[in-house]
């Protein structure tokens, strides 16, 4: 089998001009591996946050980007801010009053 491209004889290589490999995106990047001898730096780990409706469970839910920039041992009492603030806002909707009962029908003789 010949490898030979058609034309090419003496024709000159292609000449391609270096181009840096893209820069990936900080805010979309997952963890990065530690520098020598160190721990990683904190990154974002570009978890998507669905709003649900609900003003107060949604500002909980937004105080979990705040461990994004902390490091590892800072997460917990985020987490527990953000689970109190949740468990909170859920025993507050047990706590309210539900409609008024329907109105009962009038009996004569009772």
């Amino acid at each position: 089998m010949n490898d030979a491209v058609p034309g090419a004889e003496g024709a000159e290589p292609a000449t391609v001009d270096p181009q840096p490999p893209p820069q990936p995106d900080p805010e979309h990047a997952g963890p990065q591996s530690p520098p020598e001898g160190g721990p990683a730096a904190p990154a974002p780990l570009g978890v998507p946050r669905t709003p649900t409706g609900n003003a107060e469970v949604d500002a909980h839910l937004e105080r979990l980007a705040d461990a994004d920039h902390l490091a590892t041992d800072g997460h917990v009492e985020v987490y527990e801010d953000v689970h109190r603030g949740l468990r909170d806002a859920l025993t507050a909707l047990d706590a309210r009053p539900g409609p008024p009962a329907p109105p009962q029908p009038y009996r004569q003789g009772s």
